[in-house]
């Protein structure tokens, strides 16, 4: 299982979101929408937000730190 994690390096929901899904065994693969115009708008399609963090866990697109969510989506 992967996990996208769309993110700032000012943050501190996207760091605790990152260290979360290591933490259990997730593979992350970090986006930094502040520097990459095109995964921003990519991120803005797919969640309707433009604020970070939004993760993607296997299609399912979680908005914020959303604990229960993340352990919903990685429960599978």
């Amino acid at each position: 299982m992967k996990a996208i994690v769309y993110s700032t390096p000012t943050c501190p929901y996207c760091h605790i979101a990152k260290d979360y899904l290591k933490g259990k065994g997730i593979e992350v693969e970090e986006i930094d929408v502040s520097k990459d115009h095109a995964k921003a708008q990519e991120m803005i399609k797919k969640s309707g937000q433009m604020g970070v963090p939004v993760l993607d866990i296997d299609g399912k697109i979680i908005i914020g730190f959303d604990k229960p969510a993340i352990d919903k989506a990685i429960a599978k």
